[in-house]
């Protein structure tokens, strides 16, 4: 153990109290840590050998992952100081409240069984040959249950999604903000005669739409391309009458750089915890995220489904 005066010049750092906040409850491995407080693992692995090596905290291995934890059983002076600091860091370090959430949602991931169970389902769809199955087919029998609701596609594209919505919905207005696919897509739901399907050009972050007129905005595959996500989240926020849903079907964080040349993709995707976070802060309620099935061919790219609900009744 360290002298009393290093180990309160240690644990004076937010970074190292948020760490101990979060081993206090649970323990976790760097991943999960990382996950959690969104840092780099070289920072966090740091702070955590710091923490080690004066004795706050202990790791073990368990196959072929290390989970650190509070050491226990302590009581030389500078345990009861980190006590006392780890009362009054609750209340008072701003990210704590946040880290705490992020940590159930790890939690609730590391003991989920269903998730792997889907990942096993997903993978049956296509392996063995069964007459007129397919996700096409799966796709169009789902589409026929979509309520008559107002629904916003934002960042639409050429307005698949919306072209398959408008044929049920009460109406369906894509935004996107290429003229070229705002165009192409007028055409072809002109062709089709879909009347309640309406193209608007315009940005994801300023959608040009009245405020609560929507009961639903979808943000598929759009979200990593936005400047400021966040503002694009509060942006369908605005959009929603009470009670409404907003929908996002986006990528799980990855380490794939070529997809900003590739793609035009200006995040490299987003994690749980920052996706429930983003939406809580847009003022979005019942917030839940599901990861969906990894795709098998490099650079495994990984679906990540979000909602949250806008307070009051419909």
């Amino acid at each position: 153990m360290i002298s009393l005066v290093k180990s309160l010049r240690l644990l004076a750092d937010p970074t190292r109290l948020r760490l101990l906040l979060l081993l206090e409850k649970e323990q976790l491995t760097v991943a999960e840590i990382q996950e959690v407080l969104g840092m780099g693992q070289s920072r966090i692995s740091t702070h955590l050998a710091q923490l080690k090596t004066a004795g706050f905290l202990v790791d073990r291995r368990s196959g072929k992952h290390i989970f650190y934890g509070p050491a226990t059983g302590q009581s030389m002076p500078a345990f009861t100081a980190l006590q006392e600091l780890l009362k009054a860091s609750a209340l008072e370090l701003p990210e704590a409240a946040a880290d705490q959430s992020a940590l159930r949602l790890v939690l609730k991931k590391r003991n989920d069984q269903a998730r792997n169970y889907f990942d096993a389902l997903a993978g049956k769809l296509g392996r063995s040959y069964c007459p007129g199955r397919s996700w096409e087919a799966l796709a169009q029998m789902l589409f026929l249950i979509v309520p008559k609701i107002v629904i916003a596609d934002l960042g639409a594209g050429e307005g698949i999604l919306s072209q398959l919505l408008a044929k049920r919905a009460a109406k369906v207005i894509a935004v996107d903000n290429s003229e070229n696919m705002v165009a192409y897509g007028s055409d072809l739901a002109k062709r089709h005669g879909l009347s309640n399907l309406e193209y608007r050009l315009g940005d994801i972050e300023e959608p040009p739409i009245e405020p609560g007129s929507v009961d639903l905005a979808l943000l598929s595959q759009a979200l990593h391309h936005a400047a400021r996500p966040q503002r694009a989240l509060e942006a369908a926020r605005r959009i929603l009458k009470p009670g409404g849903r907003v929908l996002i079907l986006d990528l799980l964080a990855h380490q794939f750089d070529k997809a900003r040349e590739l793609y035009a993709d200006v995040w490299l995707g987003f994690g749980e915890a920052e996706m429930q976070a983003m939406l809580s802060s847009a003022g979005f309620e019942k917030v839940e995220t599901t990861l969906l099935s990894r795709e098998t061919e490099p650079p495994h790219f990984q679906p990540l489904l979000a909602q949250g609900i806008v307070a009051g009744k419909p």
